[in-house]
């Protein structure tokens, strides 16, 4: 992965940041020294599965981690909400001090090597081996090339012992996405915000999850807040408690089982960088820095180039990935000066992309809200007033391209919304589970909401033509993939 010298949200800190990245994370492409075994002995496993992430016509990237655990440690405290009438969940008398390695959920990464073997249509490749090491958590990203557009790959993850006699394999696969040129039905699926703690199945974790796989979506997209490290259980103080958060999280069997079959997009929000609302200027969280929460995301999200980039799915679908933390204005500037959530680098780059785009259904995946409308109380994205400027802006390009459509995450409760000022369409996908729902009010229906409700569950989206037109399809479930609301369009 080469590390680009893009301007950073830091501002000031840019070449702290970019020092950073270039001495602590290596190169995801470059090519590898001959390997050197492990030195700790033991078979190794995938506790955290795998994912397939990044995936375009011609390459993907799978991420995996290594441990000695088959499994995560079991959850030994009850959880209980703050308030009777509150939806949230806590842990009871959690140990915040005790060691990580103890705490419920907790994986331990190990030293080795993994590679993986992929095929479709009587051809097997094989990767090199890549090494896992603590300096990046015992994490592996393996790019996948060569690939064939529309094509179903079935993947072999081995991981494999010191001394080569002991072996462990996961299987799964994932689908090459369609030309630009193909007409092709498109099916896939979104969800937003999940705290650990929040879980509504005590076995596998999401049931959202489960409901999704059952619907075989060619792949998913989690807009943000994928960890929460400012809540408890553990507050991530530091470096060691925020890498915990991610290998709880994806130690969840409902999470695993369905990254072996379902390839990811992810964004990141404020939760699963910082903290709640995080600007440039934000204080730690403890020890834990915003460049601590940058190098742990990149340790999870394998990225090719820039945070922000765009994918096409076929003659009739492109989707958009943006960036809402690393471009943004702080929060203390002088009064009147110009805010940004975007930064004029990824705005010029959307315009082009976009403008430049045939595709027939457009889809902007925002990390937080273009419409809306949100809480007067809120100031960090842009249906708010801090924000109102951009966002206005945004509102309006958006709204003169046919077909477009803006899905949001970070709100915690579903929707449809309409701008009244421009007429543009965003959905909001609602939280992995009904604990995490909240934040507003199922009697407070506005004028711009089209369909509300406040629970959990994830929104899916179809593409597809019927005698001859292209046609989209909006649909919210709740956890258990019952239909709450369908929307269907036109192109």
């Amino acid at each position: 992965m080469k590390v680009s010298k893009r301007r950073s949200f830091l501002g000031k800190f840019s070449f702290l940041l970019f020092s950073f990245f270039v001495g602590k994370v290596k190169p995801l492409f470059a090519k590898r020294n001959p390997l050197v075994l492990p030195k700790n002995k033991g078979k190794l496993y995938f506790p955290n599965g795998f994912k397939v992430t990044e995936v375009s016509a011609t390459e993907a990237i799978v991420w995996t981690r290594l441990s000695h655990s088959e499994k995560s440690q079991p959850i030994t405290h009850k959880k209980t909400k703050t308030k009777p009438k509150a939806n949230n969940y806590y842990p009871v008398d959690f140990d915040e001090n005790q060691p990580v390695k103890n705490m419920d959920g907790a994986i331990i990464g190990a030293k080795g090597k993994v590679r993986i073997k992929y095929k479709a249509m009587g051809e097997t490749l094989i990767s090199d081996w890549y090494e896992t090491d603590s300096i990046d958590d015992f994490t592996a990203q393996i790019p996948l090339s060569k690939l064939k557009a529309g094509e179903r790959y079935s993947i072999e993850l081995e991981a494999m012992s010191e001394d080569g006699s002991d072996k462990s394999t996961v299987p799964g696969s994932f689908m090459a996405a369609y030309d630009a040129k193909e007409v092709k039905s498109v099916n896939l699926t979104t969800s937003t915000c999940q705290y650990f703690w929040n879980y509504d199945d005590a076995k596998r974790g999401f049931q959202t999850y489960d409901a999704m796989a059952k619907l075989k979506p060619d792949f998913f997209v989690h807009t943000g807040d994928y960890v929460y490290y400012d809540r408890i259980g553990p507050l991530a103080t530091d470096l060691e408690k925020a890498r915990h958060k991610w290998h709880a999280m994806d130690g969840w069997p409902s999470l695993k089982d369905f990254y072996q079959n379902v390839p990811i997009y992810m964004l990141k929000d404020d939760h699963d960088l910082l903290k709640d609302d995080v600007y440039p200027d934000s204080s730690p969280l403890g020890d834990f820095t915003l460049e601590n929460g940058l190098k742990v995301w990149r340790e999870n999200v394998p990225l090719k180039d820039k945070p922000y980039r765009t994918f096409r799915w076929g003659k009739d679908l492109q989707i958009w990935l943006v960036e809402g933390r690393e471009y943004r204005s702080p929060k203390e500037i002088p009064e009147g000066s110009p805010r940004t959530i975007w930064g004029e680098e990824q705005k010029n780059w959307f315009i082009d992309t976009i403008e430049s785009s045939d595709a027939t259904f457009k889809i902007l995946f925002s990390p937080t809200p273009v419409v809306g409308p949100d809480r007067d109380n809120k100031r960090d994205n842009h249906a708010n007033k801090l924000f109102e400027k951009e966002g206005n802006w945004l509102r309006g390009f958006l709204s003169g391209k046919k077909s477009v459509f803006v899905v949001n995450g970070d709100r915690h409760w579903q929707y449809f919304s309409i701008d009244e000022a421009t007429g543009l369409r965003e959905f909001g996908a609602g939280p992995v589970s009904d604990a995490q729902s909240g934040g507003w009010s199922q009697d407070d229906k506005r004028p711009e909401h089209r369909f509300l409700r406040v629970k959990g569950g994830f929104l899916g989206i179809k593409v597809f033509r019927e005698a001859g037109k292209p046609k989209i399809d909006f649909t919210h479930y709740d956890v258990k993939g019952n239909v709450m609301n369908q929307e269907e369009f036109e192109n």
